[in-house]
């Protein structure tokens, strides 16, 4: 579903959004601040897996144009995400194919990859609540309005969404250069689940660990790597290329 950005301020009604089930983007908090109710957004913070950080009085005046916060801006989300387990049961197709992103945290690379999984017919994209990028007007306009057009799952950690992608009999396969065989060694007409690694660190250990297949992009040059959203590219056309 697609609704403009917006920002919201104060305690109460933050608490509020999250009690009704908006989704946040990230709350900015003032340092140092404390009381009845700061103890109380930073407990739903917590328990949903909302981002947030502590910034100082000047970053939340500019946030709210200078009105009456209270100590505590939030963005709310331009998209409603999606729940994955839904996603699963109410999918269609005989052999899905899925994309999880293990913290990419550039805004155009996410947008370039909502792009390009929309143009390769990915069912449905998988991120972690907590250190991803934000899905913001940058990643939107870069997207080309694939963000409104593909489902796009929040969970609060890759490995359960792993764990239930298995359970339902779907390949995860890892994007990386730490195994010997290449993408064009797997077999891409399965269910499969792709997974890309963040910009800097690649696909977390834990994450890496529980991957059913590995496959690397060849590369020839000199240059020891792609950017992520070239990558994710190379890898869904693959998969194509197997399914046509």
């Amino acid at each position: 579903m697609y609704k403009n950005i917006s920002t919201i301020f104060g305690f109460r009604t933050i608490i509020e959004a999250i009690n009704s089930g908006k989704t946040l983007e990230k709350v900015y908090i003032q340092k140092g601040l404390s009381g009845h109710l700061s103890s109380e957004l930073n407990r739903l913070l917590k328990k949903h897996h909302i981002s947030s950080s502590y910034v100082p009085v000047e970053k939340l005046d500019k946030l709210s144009k200078y009105k009456n916060h209270q100590g505590v801006v939030a963005k709310i989300s331009a998209i409603d995400f999606y729940n994955l387990e839904d996603v699963i049961a109410t999918g269609k197709k005989e052999n899905p194919l899925y994309l999880l992103l293990d913290q990419i945290t550039d805004v155009r690379n996410f947008g370039a990859i909502l792009r390009t999984a929309e143009c390769t017919g990915v069912d449905a994209i998988i991120v972690p609540n907590q250190g991803s990028a934000p899905l913001n007007a940058d990643a939107i306009k870069t997207s080309a309005g694939a963000a409104f057009k593909i489902p796009i799952c929040k969970v609060n950690h890759l490995l359960d969404a792993i764990y239930l992608l298995q359970a339902e009999g779907i390949q995860i396969v890892a994007i990386t250069e730490k195994t010997a065989n290449t993408i064009y060694d797997i077999d891409f007409k399965k269910s499969t689940a792709l997974i890309m690694g963040s910009e800097h660190k690649g696909i977390s250990p834990s994450v890496l660990k529980i991957a059913d297949v590995r496959g690397k992009l060849p590369l020839l040059g000199e240059i020891e790597s792609l950017n992520v959203s070239v990558a994710c590219g190379i890898a869904l056309y693959e998969v194509v290329r197997q399914r046509l």
